[in-house]
Protein backbone atom coordinates (compact mmCIF):
# COMPACT_ATOMS: atom_id res chain seq x y z
CA UNK A 1 0.00 0.00 0.00
CA UNK A 2 1.33 3.47 -0.82
CA UNK A 3 2.20 6.28 1.26
CA UNK A 4 -1.12 7.90 2.37
CA UNK A 5 -3.74 5.59 3.06
CA UNK A 6 -6.70 7.03 4.06
CA UNK A 7 -6.83 6.36 8.18
CA UNK A 8 -10.00 4.42 7.66
CA UNK A 9 -7.48 1.32 6.67
CA UNK A 10 -5.70 1.82 9.80
CA UNK A 11 -8.74 1.31 11.66
CA UNK A 12 -9.68 -1.65 9.31
CA UNK A 13 -6.13 -3.16 9.32
CA UNK A 14 -6.64 -2.42 13.91
CA UNK A 15 -10.06 -4.27 13.62
CA UNK A 16 -8.29 -7.13 11.73
CA UNK A 17 -5.57 -7.61 13.70
CA UNK A 18 -8.03 -7.75 16.99
CA UNK A 19 -10.32 -10.41 15.50
CA UNK A 20 -7.19 -12.51 14.43
CA UNK A 21 -5.31 -12.74 18.04
CA UNK A 22 -9.19 -13.77 19.27
CA UNK A 23 -8.91 -16.20 16.89
CA UNK A 24 -5.02 -17.45 17.12
CA UNK A 25 -6.00 -18.21 20.79
CA UNK A 26 -9.02 -20.50 19.94
CA UNK A 27 -7.24 -22.64 16.84
CA UNK A 28 -3.75 -22.81 17.72
CA UNK A 29 -1.64 -25.40 20.33
CA UNK A 30 -0.82 -24.16 23.64
CA UNK A 31 2.62 -25.46 25.20
CA UNK A 32 5.68 -24.32 26.27
CA UNK A 33 8.52 -26.45 28.18
CA UNK A 34 6.76 -29.57 27.44
CA UNK A 35 6.72 -30.20 23.39
CA UNK A 36 9.00 -32.99 21.72
CA UNK A 37 10.78 -31.93 19.23
CA UNK A 38 9.25 -31.25 15.89
CA UNK A 39 9.95 -33.76 13.00
CA UNK A 40 12.12 -32.75 10.58
CA UNK A 41 10.73 -31.49 7.35
CA UNK A 42 13.11 -33.23 5.07
CA UNK A 43 11.04 -36.24 5.67
CA UNK A 44 8.33 -36.75 3.53
CA UNK A 45 10.50 -36.01 0.55
CA UNK A 46 10.35 -32.00 1.78
CA UNK A 47 13.49 -29.73 1.72
CA UNK A 48 13.95 -27.40 4.42
CA UNK A 49 15.97 -24.19 5.96
CA UNK A 50 15.36 -23.76 9.20
CA UNK A 51 11.92 -22.20 9.18
CA UNK A 52 11.04 -23.05 5.87
CA UNK A 53 8.39 -25.64 3.97
CA UNK A 54 9.75 -26.44 0.28
CA UNK A 55 9.23 -29.30 -2.17
CA UNK A 56 11.72 -31.35 -4.14
CA UNK A 57 12.43 -29.29 -8.15
CA UNK A 58 10.71 -31.10 -10.63
CA UNK A 59 11.30 -28.05 -12.71
CA UNK A 60 13.04 -30.09 -15.44
CA UNK A 61 9.78 -32.21 -16.16
CA UNK A 62 9.42 -33.06 -19.69
CA UNK A 63 7.43 -31.09 -22.14
CA UNK A 64 5.47 -33.63 -23.13
CA UNK A 65 4.11 -34.63 -19.26
CA UNK A 66 2.97 -31.18 -19.27
CA UNK A 67 0.59 -31.77 -22.44
CA UNK A 68 -0.75 -34.84 -20.13
CA UNK A 69 -1.39 -32.78 -17.15
CA UNK A 70 -3.04 -30.25 -19.45
CA UNK A 71 -5.18 -33.12 -21.13
CA UNK A 72 -5.96 -34.50 -18.23
CA UNK A 73 -7.04 -31.00 -16.78
CA UNK A 74 -9.15 -31.09 -19.72
CA UNK A 75 -11.07 -33.86 -18.32
CA UNK A 76 -11.39 -32.93 -14.74
CA UNK A 77 -14.70 -30.94 -13.76
CA UNK A 78 -13.77 -27.32 -13.48
CA UNK A 79 -14.25 -26.58 -9.74
CA UNK A 80 -13.26 -29.99 -8.45
CA UNK A 81 -10.34 -30.29 -5.96
CA UNK A 82 -8.36 -32.31 -8.75
CA UNK A 83 -8.54 -29.66 -10.85
CA UNK A 84 -7.46 -26.85 -8.44
CA UNK A 85 -4.47 -29.33 -7.92
CA UNK A 86 -3.62 -29.93 -11.78
CA UNK A 87 -3.76 -26.18 -12.42
CA UNK A 88 -1.19 -26.09 -9.18
CA UNK A 89 1.39 -29.07 -10.94
CA UNK A 90 1.22 -26.90 -14.26
CA UNK A 91 1.93 -23.76 -13.11
CA UNK A 92 4.86 -24.95 -10.96
CA UNK A 93 6.14 -28.28 -11.73
CA UNK A 94 7.54 -28.65 -8.75
CA UNK A 95 4.05 -29.36 -7.06
CA UNK A 96 3.30 -32.67 -5.91
CA UNK A 97 0.61 -32.96 -3.53
CA UNK A 98 1.57 -35.97 -1.79
CA UNK A 99 5.14 -34.26 -0.91
CA UNK A 100 2.99 -30.90 -0.38
CA UNK A 101 1.18 -32.92 2.52
CA UNK A 102 4.19 -34.31 4.73
CA UNK A 103 5.36 -30.40 4.31
CA UNK A 104 2.97 -29.00 5.87
CA UNK A 105 2.49 -31.31 9.19
CA UNK A 106 6.05 -30.35 9.67
CA UNK A 107 4.71 -26.79 9.00
CA UNK A 108 1.89 -27.40 11.67
CA UNK A 109 3.68 -28.78 14.52
CA UNK A 110 6.42 -26.08 14.42
CA UNK A 111 3.89 -23.23 14.17
CA UNK A 112 1.98 -24.57 17.14
CA UNK A 113 5.00 -25.18 19.29
CA UNK A 114 7.06 -21.95 18.17
CA UNK A 115 3.67 -19.91 19.03
CA UNK A 116 3.43 -21.98 22.64
CA UNK A 117 6.89 -20.77 23.16
CA UNK A 118 6.73 -17.38 22.06
CA UNK A 119 9.16 -18.32 19.44
CA UNK A 120 8.55 -14.82 17.20
CA UNK A 121 11.27 -15.63 14.54
CA UNK A 122 10.47 -19.17 13.75
CA UNK A 123 6.65 -17.78 12.91
CA UNK A 124 8.14 -15.32 11.01
CA UNK A 125 9.93 -18.03 8.74
CA UNK A 126 6.32 -19.52 7.66
CA UNK A 127 3.68 -17.10 8.43
CA UNK A 128 2.59 -14.52 5.56
CA UNK A 129 2.90 -10.84 6.65
CA UNK A 130 -0.56 -9.74 7.59
CA UNK A 131 -1.35 -13.45 9.87
CA UNK A 132 2.44 -12.52 11.64
CA UNK A 133 1.43 -9.59 12.92
CA UNK A 134 -1.36 -11.57 14.61
CA UNK A 135 0.87 -14.13 16.20
CA UNK A 136 2.96 -11.65 17.40
CA UNK A 137 -0.17 -9.56 18.85
CA UNK A 138 -1.06 -12.88 20.59
CA UNK A 139 2.00 -13.82 21.81
CA UNK A 140 2.90 -10.12 23.60
CA UNK A 141 -1.15 -10.10 25.34
CA UNK A 142 -0.53 -13.64 26.38
CA UNK A 143 2.92 -12.20 27.98
CA UNK A 144 1.11 -9.20 29.84
CA UNK A 145 -1.27 -11.46 31.01
CA UNK A 146 1.60 -13.24 32.60
CA UNK A 147 0.01 -16.52 31.02
CA UNK A 148 1.64 -19.14 29.41
CA UNK A 149 0.71 -21.74 27.13
CA UNK A 150 1.26 -25.73 27.08
CA UNK A 151 0.91 -27.92 24.07
CA UNK A 152 1.67 -31.20 22.89
CA UNK A 153 0.76 -32.25 19.93
CA UNK A 154 0.46 -35.98 20.44
CA UNK A 155 -0.49 -37.71 16.89
CA UNK A 156 -1.81 -36.10 13.61
CA UNK A 157 -4.12 -38.23 12.35
CA UNK A 158 -4.11 -37.22 9.27
CA UNK A 159 -3.72 -33.70 6.83
CA UNK A 160 -6.05 -34.01 3.88
CA UNK A 161 -5.54 -31.80 1.35
CA UNK A 162 -9.48 -30.12 0.74
CA UNK A 163 -9.17 -27.04 -1.27
CA UNK A 164 -6.23 -26.00 -3.79
CA UNK A 165 -6.82 -23.04 -6.38
CA UNK A 166 -4.87 -21.06 -8.61
CA UNK A 167 -5.55 -17.48 -7.95
CA UNK A 168 -3.27 -15.30 -11.09
CA UNK A 169 0.19 -16.48 -10.21
CA UNK A 170 -0.30 -17.55 -6.56
CA UNK A 171 -1.35 -21.44 -5.63
CA UNK A 172 -3.28 -21.65 -2.58
CA UNK A 173 -3.37 -24.85 -0.89
CA UNK A 174 -6.43 -25.95 2.27
CA UNK A 175 -5.36 -28.46 4.63
CA UNK A 176 -7.56 -29.63 6.97
CA UNK A 177 -5.63 -31.66 10.40
CA UNK A 178 -7.08 -33.84 12.77
CA UNK A 179 -4.29 -33.97 15.76
CA UNK A 180 -4.77 -35.08 18.86
CA UNK A 181 -3.45 -32.45 21.82
CA UNK A 182 -3.22 -31.68 25.44
CA UNK A 183 -3.66 -28.12 25.69
CA UNK A 184 -2.98 -25.67 28.84
CA UNK A 185 -3.08 -22.50 29.62
CA UNK A 186 -1.48 -21.22 33.07
CA UNK A 187 -1.91 -18.24 34.96
CA UNK A 188 1.25 -16.32 36.72
CA UNK A 189 0.92 -18.27 39.26
CA UNK A 190 1.49 -21.78 37.44
CA UNK A 191 -2.65 -22.30 38.02
CA UNK A 192 -4.22 -24.04 35.37
CA UNK A 193 -6.60 -20.96 33.40
CA UNK A 194 -7.88 -23.08 31.24
CA UNK A 195 -7.31 -27.18 29.56
CA UNK A 196 -6.68 -30.36 31.29
CA UNK A 197 -3.15 -31.33 31.56
CA UNK A 198 -4.03 -35.06 31.83
CA UNK A 199 -6.70 -34.59 29.29
CA UNK A 200 -6.03 -35.68 24.96
CA UNK A 201 -8.37 -33.22 23.11
CA UNK A 202 -9.41 -34.45 19.26
CA UNK A 203 -9.20 -31.17 17.53
CA UNK A 204 -9.71 -29.96 13.93
CA UNK A 205 -8.06 -27.34 11.84
CA UNK A 206 -8.34 -26.02 8.62
CA UNK A 207 -4.84 -23.80 7.69
CA UNK A 208 -4.22 -22.60 4.33
CA UNK A 209 -0.64 -21.80 2.43
CA UNK A 210 0.16 -20.48 -0.36
CA UNK A 211 3.32 -19.07 -3.01
CA UNK A 212 3.73 -17.09 -5.79
CA UNK A 213 4.73 -19.78 -8.71
CA UNK A 214 6.83 -17.03 -10.60
CA UNK A 215 9.42 -17.22 -7.83
CA UNK A 216 12.08 -19.53 -7.67
CA UNK A 217 11.58 -19.80 -3.87
CA UNK A 218 10.03 -22.93 -3.21
CA UNK A 219 9.25 -22.12 0.10
CA UNK A 220 5.15 -21.84 0.97
CA UNK A 221 3.72 -19.85 3.78
CA UNK A 222 0.64 -20.17 6.06
CA UNK A 223 -2.08 -17.24 4.91
CA UNK A 224 -4.89 -18.25 6.98
CA UNK A 225 -6.17 -20.15 9.95
CA UNK A 226 -9.30 -21.65 11.40
CA UNK A 227 -11.88 -24.02 13.01
CA UNK A 228 -14.56 -25.64 11.06
CA UNK A 229 -17.86 -23.97 11.39
CA UNK A 230 -20.06 -25.64 14.17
Amino acid sequence: MSDGFPFFDIILFAMIAGFVILRLRSVLGRRTGHERRPPDPLTDGTETNDNVVSLPDRSNEPLDQQAEDQDALDDLPEDSLDAGLMRIKIADPSFDDREFSGGAKGAFEMIVQAFARGDEDTIRGLVSGPLYGGFVQAIEAREQAGETQETTIVNIRSADITEAELDGTEAKVTVEFVTEQVKVTRAKDGSVADGDPDKIELLTDIWTFARDVRTSDPNWELIAARVPEE
